[in-house]
């Protein structure tokens, strides 16, 4: 399929939760757009050709107050469609003033479970109530990291949640050197739940694409709170394809797409949007 062009947003640094599995060091979670730099952000968007999906993260984006005060109701003026990844903390009541405000243009929202903070099946009854306000054509996923010594746990999680009518979405433990190498006892179980080859659709396992065409940095780049600009996350980590920032006006798209040169995609957002090409 066409790339379909996104971006994706870390909003802010701050979390509300400190989950001992997190990879993001707790030095990188603090940090937000001042108000100032959020109409630079909003007029930055405002100006980008066509349509564009804005999948927003954190940290927790809303833990960060000028998230529904000034992030949402701005992009609602804007056409870019609109995406969201959250530990889904927030009360049903900002949750529903969310949909609200971003109405028909609502893509994805994908609700992280974690089990250190949330009992599961509050959350699954939380996750049903949000998901009878959005439109069917709106995807709602409930992703759940395979934390090493749960996994023979999860297996219940998956069943719960997909008997709740919900997409059940099973992502492998990352690292800061890849995936996680899980044990003799715990890999089989792992693939019990992934499956043994699945699509970007069905799991998250942080492939390799490397000699594929990917137009990462053309159609697609990721953007940190303080407007920095990179062609995909992986070349975020190594310290490369910096696009330039979006608040002073360095930023610029790459020319076009290139040839992937990288052992792992730690997101299933490039795949799912033809970002990289998988051929047939």
């Amino acid at each position: 399929m066409p790339p379909r062009p996104t971006i994706e947003w870390q909003t802010n640094g701050v979390c509300n939760y400190d989950c001992s599995y997190c990879i993001q060091s707790r030095k990188y979670r603090q940090g937000h757009p001042s108000d100032a730099d959020i109409d630079r952000f909003l007029a930055f968007f405002a100006d980008l050709p066509g349509v564009w999906e804005i999948k927003m993260s954190g940290g927790e984006p809303f833990a960060f107050r000028g998230f529904m005060e000034r992030i949402i109701p701005g992009l609602a003026t804007l056409p870019h469609r609109v995406s969201v990844l959250t530990n889904f903390s927030a009360p049903l009541g900002v949750l529903r003033r969310f949909v609200a405000l971003v109405g028909d243009r609502l893509e994805v929202v994908s609700v992280s479970l974690h089990r250190e903070y949330v009992d599961v099946g509050a959350f699954v009854a939380k996750a049903r109530t949000f998901r009878s306000w959005l439109r069917p054509e709106t995807a709602f996923v409930v992703n759940n990291v395979l934390v090493p010594g749960t996994v023979a746990e999860l297996a219940a999680v998956k069943a719960e949640v997909e008997a709740a009518g919900l997409k059940y979405f099973p992502q492998v433990m990352k690292t800061k050197h890849g995936v996680h190498a899980y044990d003799a006892e715990e890999l089989p179980l792992v693939q019990a739940i992934t499956g043994a080859c699945p699509t970007a659709r069905e799991a998250n396992v942080a492939p390799s694409y490397r000699g594929r065409r990917c137009w990462a940095g053309t159609a697609y780049f990721v953007l940190d709170q303080f407007g920095r600009a990179f062609a995909c996350r992986t070349a975020k980590r190594f310290g490369e394809g910096y696009l330039g920032n979006v608040l002073d006006g360095t930023f610029r798209l790459a020319p076009g797409p290139a040839v992937c040169r990288y052992d792992i995609c730690p997101c299933t957002v490039p795949a799912n949007r033809g970002i990289v090409e998988l051929g047939a």
